[in-house]
């Protein structure tokens, strides 16, 4: 049965990469960056991703639009310009997203959210899209970690509960305390836009 994974790429040696790939039998790369280029890690620009990874017969599919944490709609912000997670969810953008991943799976294609961010509980790709395949579809996703470590959605969000100090919280249930932590992990790494002169 095909799985979903997530993995992030910054200060990981592009070789190191594919050989991650590798071992967890990827098939195709799903990069859900807003922006798919970067400062310092030119082998993973958009262009030169795609060539390394079709090279190595793996498609890479370039899902930001839908699936990115930066949203053009002004409605999924806050009045401090933070982008909120759960109003993004609800697009229609971020549905179809979610139903091309779902096509994909169903092809028998095991795919890697890939975005940049070394720890997974930094980063959309687990705040966001894996949160919700978990918490709406009960679909889990096994985020890749820096070394090649297998960590599971449900594992990340214990990881988040205890770092926040509401696990084992004798007051919220076991669902409550991981939608706390959740909440709170999101407003520390959603995207924040730039502040802009009047």
């Amino acid at each position: 049965m095909a799985q979903l994974y997530s993995i992030g790429y910054a200060t990981k040696p592009l070789d190191t990469f594919l050989e991650q790939l590798a071992a967890n039998r990827i098939a195709a790369v799903a990069d859900v960056r807003s922006v798919p280029y970067s400062k310092r890690f030119y082998d993973y620009h958009r262009e030169a991703l795609q060539a390394t990874l079709r090279a190595r017969g793996i498609y890479y599919i370039y899902m930001g639009e839908e699936l990115g944490p930066r949203s053009k709609d002004d409605n999924h912000y806050d009045n401090c310009g933070q982008v909120q997670f759960d109003r993004l969810m609800t697009s229609a953008l971020f549905q179809k997203g979610i139903e091309r991943l779902q096509n994909g799976l169903s092809k028998g294609l095991n795919i890697a959210l890939l975005c940049a961010e070394k720890d997974p509980a930094e980063c959309h790709r687990s705040l966001l899209v894996g949160y919700y395949l978990k918490s709406r579809l009960a679909l889990e996703v096994t985020h890749i970690g820096h070394h090649g470590e297998l960590e599971s959605q449900a594992a990340m969000e214990d990881r988040l509960a205890e770092l926040h100090g509401v696990k084992g919280d004798l007051f919220l249930s076991t669902e409550q305390q991981l939608h706390s932590a959740w909440k709170q992990q999101c407003q520390r790494m959603a995207y924040t836009r730039p502040a802009t002169d009047e």
